[in-house]
């Protein structure tokens, strides 16, 4: 994902275990494709925590992931008001994610970033 615009939304969360295959189903080939109609929305990426190990201070460390959610997603944006359009709020409530898979999520947190370089 090349980011161009100034403002990206994350919404990172976990699935309740047994339901992760259907709910990635209904994210990826319902929720993504509604979201991505609605303007403003430029592109979605989604991303899963993978364990980390990297180098820090001349030391190789692994570093354990914890009390994070499992999954993200990245909305790169024209605008935050995106978020509080009309074509937001009926895209967000369409589909199966709404009823079943929406209540299935826990560690959920929503997130708006500012790109600030370059």
């Amino acid at each position: 994902m090349r980011v161009t615009r100034r403002r990206c939304f994350r919404p990172p969360w976990t699935w309740n275990p047994g339901r992760r295959r259907s709910s990635n189903e209904v994210y990826d080939t319902e929720h993504v494709p509604l979201l991505l109609r609605v303007p403003g929305i430029l592109s979605v990426a989604r991303f899963k925590t993978q364990e980390l190990t990297m180098i820090i201070g001349g030391q190789r460390k692994t570093i354990l992931v914890e009390n994070v959610p499992t999954y993200n997603a990245l909305y790169e944006l024209e605008s935050p008001e995106v978020l509080t359009s009309d074509a937001w709020a009926k895209a967000v409530d369409q589909g199966r994610w709404p009823a079943q898979v929406r209540p299935l999520t826990k560690n959920r947190r929503h997130v708006l970033y500012r790109r600030i370089l370059p």
